[in-house]
């Protein structure tokens, strides 16, 4: 029986590599594989990439993709084995869902990778319905500069200081965000007062 499953990490803990060496895993083996990112993330052309040199083409979905109805007609010209989705925190609930319905009625895994929370330390809309109804919760892991497991993603202003107010989604890498455990996190954005 297949399963949803929810990978998710802070920044800089290797989803996408992850998500790319699964899916290698699946074509190794002959198997057919449909990737799947959201178009909202443009800094890269191949679609999927990693920060350790790996990509990949992938389908982009906005909030309006259906991705039950065009996953079910691309495994219906040829069966897939695997549905990757990376980004998975820019899902929208009905995606989320979407998602679960092609596990449960079409037997077809779904790896989800993505972010659990943001710059504020609240989840993303697809992260809050993935972590409720996925069969599989797998934490990957950073790591912060002391040391300790990275949880949180601090968003830095172009001269390095922690910004603790703006839109829920800015898209950006190492220049804009840094992976701290929940100690420095708060520190930086004086939660601790």
């Amino acid at each position: 029986m297949a399963k949803l499953y929810f990978y998710y990490a802070s920044m800089n803990a290797g989803k996408s590599t992850t998500l790319l060496q699964a899916d290698f895993n699946y074509r190794e083996r002959g198997m057919a594989t449909m990737l799947w990112t959201a178009a909202i993330d443009t800094r890269s052309d191949c679609a999927i990439a990693s920060r350790i040199g790996l990509e990949a083409d992938a389908n982009r979905y906005t909030p309006g993709t259906n991705l039950w109805r065009e996953v079910m007609a691309r495994h219906e010209a040829e069966p897939l084995s695997c549905v990757l989705i990376d980004e998975a925190q820019f899902l929208t609930a009905v995606q989320v869902w979407q998602c679960a319905r092609l596990a449960d009625e079409a037997d077809i895994p779904v790896l989800c990778y993505g972010l659990r929370t943001d710059f504020r330390g609240d989840l993303f809309p697809g992260s809050a319905v993935l972590l409720g109804v996925a069969d599989s919760l797998v934490e990957l892991k950073a790591v912060c500069h002391c040391g300790r497991k990275a949880t949180m993603n601090l968003r830095v202003s172009a001269s390095g200081e922690a910004v603790g107010e703006g839109e829920q989604t800015e898209i950006g890498g190492n220049e804009r965000y840094v992976a701290l455990c929940r100690r420095h996190f708060a520190r930086e954005l004086e939660m601790y007062r």
